[in-house]
């Protein structure tokens, strides 16, 4: 009997490698992982609440409608009615608390428009896409598109 243990002493030391990592992986879990993960997932409870305690930076496009409603009737007929108004005008909580706070830029539409339109295989087929160097001249989308209504001419 002493005989078959001693040919299994090898695997006695692999098992007990395995049960100290497996211990010592328990103990750094302990300390690494933070309380309540698990709880809503793979999320960290208090996560919610850091996020929550951050200021409101987006207004919606809702509240723009309110103020701009030209702009948003002409967006809304056009192609980029499923675009948000903050998407190319930046986060505009400020300016819809107070206008004269926050006044925002014009963006300009030679570097923002290629953002989504720049041609790129990745992108659908049928998404409206352009080499702006070739389709332009390196002129300003602008020049010739209006940005709420992009098929209609200026």
């Amino acid at each position: 009997m002493k005989e078959k243990w001693k040919d299994a002493e090898h695997l006695i030391r692999v098992a007990l490698l395995f049960i100290c990592g497996l211990v010592l992986f328990v103990v750094v879990r302990h300390f690494v992982v933070p309380a309540g993960f698990g709880q809503y997932g793979h999320y960290r409870p208090q996560a919610l609440g850091e996020i929550a305690a951050r200021p409101i930076s987006f207004a919606g496009r809702d509240t723009c409608a309110m103020c701009h409603d030209d702009e948003f009737k002409m967006k809304q007929a056009g192609k980029h009615a499923g675009v948000g108004c903050e998407a190319c005008h930046g986060a505009l909580a400020a300016h819809a608390d107070d206008p004269s706070k926050l006044v925002p830029k014009k963006p300009d539409t030679a570097v923002l428009c290629v953002r989504c339109h720049e041609a790129n295989t990745a992108k659908p087929k049928n998404f409206p896409q352009v080499n702006s160097k070739e389709h332009s001249g390196g002129a300003a989308c602008g020049t010739c598109h209006q940005p709420h209504s992009p098929a209609m001419g200026k």
